[in-house]
């Protein structure tokens, strides 16, 4: 007698990898200083050496590329949508029109100039070498975030960086498949793209900013009752999305993206609790594809590749990633040096990857060269600029250190009552670290009602003396911008105290603090 099932090792196997790879990125982020390399490179490497061509622990072969393909739509799925509800509006307000124009024009240009480079230098057919150029002209949200969160650069840059990544990729899976079914189809006109680009496009956006819409009033007006259902609720408003845009023939991908950054924005009380989930969901999306992908990799076939392979990502990231970034951003008043650590910060990742099975399951004949040079490409990009960034950076004096925002509030909306749960994160830059609650400002009409210490919850009185690494819980009304009061009382605003209770002369608005380094001010 038996109780296994034949997943059972299939399970194990890939737990083992998962927890694997996240340790061993976790611990080289922490004992990386000067170079840092990026947790999507050890993914990559841990798949390659238990794959068919290394330890032979997982047999995965280009045979089942449908199979990764299909799985990697999903992820992009999570990702994208996990993309768009961190989008946060001091992004949208800092580079909204230089990373709109990046995202979309930016991602044809790029594709065009690294397309025409692999024509030239590596003598492939036309349509062959822009599929290539198409396939790897979109940054990776995830290798993008992932460096921003630890690479301390000005906020409009990193703001720039961070909406490109999150909203490009639809335009680059517009432009895959778009060159796929031309080279099927042997003739394909002008108009017959014009039509497609704008059914994509203007159709993405439609379904996306209209499912995005009712799913926000959905979540704002529906009581579930616990907590938990409204991530869930939320990702099947994203899954609607993209299968009603693609149902219309429209960018599902796009459809995604505009749904969640509708919903980031419109359902500030459940916002935690779902961007929560979602960032969990789309960062295991990110490793498993990472390790799936990999898995789909022979390393000792690279070594054929490895010069063509370089001089696309030569032309990549030398010529057309610079004159997408310099065009694009015309008029944005970027300085030179920004303009250079955009372009050197626009790092590839599991996107181009997973673009690259599409013409691997559509049966092209050169489906498997475009693959390897592909995922050559990713991996110089991943491994040399992810790794170079941060001294770029310092060489041309760009370094911003942490401010006094890093991060302040984040307000955590009560049903049911007009009132807010409010927490401040205390940092050793913040002024009101090592001082007394006693000692600080009055906040209009809040309570502090907890303090957070070495995990261990402390009712404060107002001699209660604040340290680095606290979490102080506030209880403010509902009434006009809470968080940037909040905030202005963190930085020190005003010289009057009245122990914990905070209730007499409110602080002028204060300052903006980005994720990681800014208030959530949605």
């Amino acid at each position: 007698m038996g109780a296994g099932l034949e997943i059972d090792a299939t399970v194990l196997l890939a737990s083992s990898l998962l927890v694997a790879a996240v340790l061993t990125a976790a611990v080289a982020a922490k004992t990386g200083s000067r170079f840092r390399i990026p947790g999507a490179l050890l993914f990559l490497g841990l798949g390659m050496l238990v794959g068919d061509d290394g330890l032979g622990l997982v047999e995965i072969g280009k045979d089942q590329a449908e199979l990764v393909r299909n799985i990697g739509a999903g992820a992009l799925l999570l990702i994208l949508f996990e993309g768009g509800l961190t989008t946060k509006p001091t992004d949208l307000r800092l580079a909204a029109i230089p990373g709109g124009l990046l995202a979309s024009v930016g991602v044809v240009i790029t594709a065009a100039i690294t397309g025409f480079g692999a024509w030239l230098l590596l003598d492939l057919d036309p349509l062959t070498a822009a599929l290539i150029g198409a396939v790897i002209a979109s940054t990776d949200a995830a290798a993008v975030f992932s460096v921003m969160r630890t690479t301390p650069l000005s906020r409009k840059v990193a703001a720039l960086l961070r909406l490109e990544s999150g909203a490009n990729d639809p335009v680059a899976i517009m432009l895959t498949i778009g060159l796929i079914t031309t080279i099927q189809a042997g003739s394909v006109g002008p108009l017959d793209w014009v039509t497609f680009a704008a059914i994509q496009l203007v159709g993405g956006g439609v379904v996306g900013l209209a499912i995005g819409y009712l799913g926000a009033q959905l979540l704002v007006r529906v009581e579930l009752g616990i907590e938990g259902l409204y991530p869930i609720v939320a990702l099947g408003i994203g899954g609607i999305a993209y299968g009603a845009a693609a149902l219309v023939g429209a960018s599902g991908f796009f459809a995604v993206y505009l749904a969640g950054l509708l919903i980031g924005g419109l359902v500030p009380r459940h916002r935690r609790s779902i961007r929560s989930f979602h960032e969990a969901s789309a960062n295991a999306a990110e490793v498993g594809l990472f390790l799936l992908l990999g898995l789909l990799v022979f390393p000792s076939q690279l070594p054929q590749v490895a010069g063509p392979a370089l001089l696309v990502a030569l032309v990549l990231t030398v010529v057309a990633r610079p004159a997408a970034v310099w065009l694009s951003s015309l008029g944005a008043g970027l300085t030179w040096r920004e303009r250079t650590i955009v372009s050197w910060g626009g790092l590839r990742g599991a996107v181009p990857i997973v673009l690259a099975t599409f013409p691997l399951t559509a049966d092209l004949a050169e489906a498997p060269l475009i693959f390897d040079i592909v995922f050559f490409v990713v991996l110089v990009s991943v491994l040399v600029q992810g790794s170079t960034l941060l001294p770029l950076i310092r060489r041309l004096d760009l370094a911003e250190e942490p401010t006094a925002w890093s991060p302040v509030a984040e307000a955590l909306p009560i049903d049911g009552a007009d009132v807010d749960l409010v927490e401040v994160f205390v940092t050793e830059h913040l002024p009101i670290c090592g001082r007394m609650l006693n000692e600080l400002a009055s906040l209009e009409s809040s309570l502090v009602a907890a303090l957070v210490r070495d995990e261990r919850i402390i009712i404060p009185t107002g001699t209660t003396r604040l340290q680095a690494g606290d979490v102080l819980l506030l209880t403010t009304q509902r009434h006009g911008p809470v968080v940037d009061r909040i905030s202005a009382w963190a930085q020190g605003e005003g010289s009057r105290a009245a122990g914990s209770r905070m209730d007499e002369a409110p602080p002028s608005p204060g300052s903006v603090a980005p994720e990681g380094e800014e208030r959530d001010d949605r």
